[in-house]
Order: C-alpha cells, then structure tokens, then sequence
C-alpha cells in the first residue's frame, strides 16, 4: 500500500491531537499551579476529556508513524510532519479565531512547497531503485 497514505494518517492525527489537547486546555482554563497541587492539577489535566482524547490520538498517530518508519527512510517520513503544523494553523483559525497573518501564512507555503520537494524525490527513489534478486 502507498506510505503516503499512512503518513499523512500521522499528520492529521497528529494534527487532530493538538486541537483537542488546546481545547481541553480552553475549557480548563489558565492553569495556576502551586507546589501542593501540582499531582492533582495534572490529573485534573489529563482527565480533562479533550486533553485525555487528544492525548489517545497521539498514541494513535504515534503507532502510525511507527509503522511509516519501519517501511521508509526517516529522512523521507519526518518532514511529512511538518505538514500537521499547516494544518493545525488553519483550523485553529476557524475553530479558535487565532492569528494568522501574513508572515505565517508565507512561511505555510514554504513547509508546503518543501513537503512537495521531499514527496518527490521519495519517487525519484522509488523509480532509480533496482529491483533485488535473490542469489543462491
């Protein structure tokens, strides 16, 4: 099956993950945590459900990009994650009405135009490599 499929699974999980992780943060509110309630401010956090279901996405994309790297190169994998950046900044302006101006709108397409470089030169591999034989 194409990698590519399951590598951008792993972004919009990750992706995905962020926005609940900020919008269980949003309904907990500014966090203010004094030295004797810092175990019980954790678990209020992590039990939060958006921030426990944001954090079981990240398990999920995690295991997905487990199993990208255990059938490609890490140096054609990663930068794909770049991509969860781009599409965590244009949902959280939809969903959280936060910034995004012109510096990061350039800076989008840039990570886009150069997820579009790494994409193709996984291809130029793909076509160069030699098929193995097996030797007796």
């Amino acid at each position: 099956m194409n990698m590519l499929v399951f590598i951008l699974f792993t972004v919009m999980t990750n992706a995905a993950a962020q926005l609940m992780l900020k919008q269980g943060m949003l309904s907990i509110g500014p966090l203010n945590l004094s030295a004797g309630n810092v175990v019980l401010g954790i678990i209020h956090i992590v039990f939060n459900p958006w921030v426990f279901a944001g954090l079981a996405t990240f398990v999920i994309s995690m295991a997905s990009h487990l199993y990208v790297l255990s059938k490609v190169e890490l140096s054609f994998a990663y930068p794909f994650l770049s991509l969860a950046y781009v599409a965590v900044a244009v949902l959280a302006y939809f969903l959280f009405h936060e910034n995004l101006n012109a510096w990061r709108i350039a800076g989008i397409a840039f990570i886009c135009v150069g997820t579009v470089l790494i994409a193709q030169s996984g291809k130029a591999d793909a076509s160069h490599a030699e098929p193995q034989e097996s030797r007796s």
